[in-house]
């Protein structure tokens, strides 16, 4: 995985847990199921977010997709 896709999880997962939403609700709120959202969540797994995600996402926490990506480019691991 790298730093990018990494950094987007987190920003998810903490947006999530401010609201005190659990990845079922999250996963309802975007017509997902929640063993896809426990899959991002979990580093083991290779699940990610995509645009059309991030698209959902902006809607169900009511920001701009910008929102889930870093002000500056991140490097990535070599």
């Amino acid at each position: 995985m790298t730093n990018i896709e990494d950094f987007v999880i987190q920003k998810v997962k903490a947006m999530r847990m401010e609201r005190k939403w659990s990845q079922v609700e999250l996963a309802d709120y975007m017509n997902l199921s929640p063993s896809f959202i426990a899959d991002i969540e979990n580093p083991k797994r290779r699940a990610k977010y995509n645009l059309n995600h991030l698209n959902e996402l902006a809607k169900v926490f009511s920001c701009s997709p910008k929102d889930f990506l870093p002000d500056a480019p991140l490097r990535n691991e070599e």
